[in-house]
């Protein structure tokens, strides 16, 4: 039994490695538009221009409330209708960076808000403008202390990349599926796909924890 089931797991791994890079190319490309994206309506649900918050608020709050399911089904199934197709890559990225941009937004928020009102009086006190008072004093503060989170909901995002399976992105978890109905050997499958995100997310949660620990002190 176990000698059969290493011989499927040899045989199926290229298949699955194939998955695992899309779904990890998918994350990156996803953080690497979402965290600015967040960045940025961090900025503008703390902006005092209501058009500019109001937007902004928008944005997170549909990006938070609506599932990442939805939003991918969104992206691939209803662009169409309003004469704006994406492929399965395309509304992946936008769907997801979406989810990211509106969470770490809040992440972000709570950083930049976490720095002492005092180092902002000193700021002012020294003649600071209030715009390089963000970029010296606050901006780097706050994100160092938004890192860990970040980092943590990175983790989040690579599994949350498993939902693209249903708008036909050939990921991880739809290479599994493919496998299982081809070979109705559905278990194994997704065994062997739970052990590389496994193999992906637990060295990734204990950076994550080293790096809290060492932020802390």
């Amino acid at each position: 039994m176990i000698s059969v089931l290493a011989e499927q797991f040899h045989n199926w791994l290229p298949q699955m490695l194939g998955g695992l890079r899309i779904s990890l190319i998918v994350t990156g490309m996803s953080l690497l538009i979402g965290i600015p994206l967040g960045f940025f309506l961090s900025l503008g649900v703390m902006s005092k221009v209501k058009p500019t918050r109001w937007a902004a608020l928008t944005l997170v709050e549909v990006g938070r409330g609506a599932p990442s399911l939805v939003l991918l089904q969104f992206a691939y199934f209803g662009l169409p209708t309003a004469g704006l197709t994406l492929t399965s890559w395309s509304a992946s990225i936008l769907a997801l960076s979406w989810t990211t941009g509106a969470y770490t937004s809040e992440i972000i928020r709570a950083g930049l808000q976490s720095v002492p009102a005092g180092q902002r009086e000193a700021a002012e006190a020294i003649g600071l403008t209030k715009l390089d008072m963000m970029r010296f004093i606050v901006v780097p503060q706050g994100l160092r202390i938004a890192i860990p989170a970040l980092l943590g909901f990175a983790i989040l995002i690579f599994q949350t990349t498993s939902l693209c399976f249903a708008i036909a992105l050939p990921e991880l978890t739809a290479r599994a599926y493919e496998i299982g109905t081809n070979t109705f050997q559905y278990l194994p499958a997704l065994v062997l796909a739970g052990l590389l995100y496994l193999l992906i997310c637990i060295p990734a949660t204990m950076i994550v924890g080293f790096i809290e620990a060492r932020a802390q002190h």
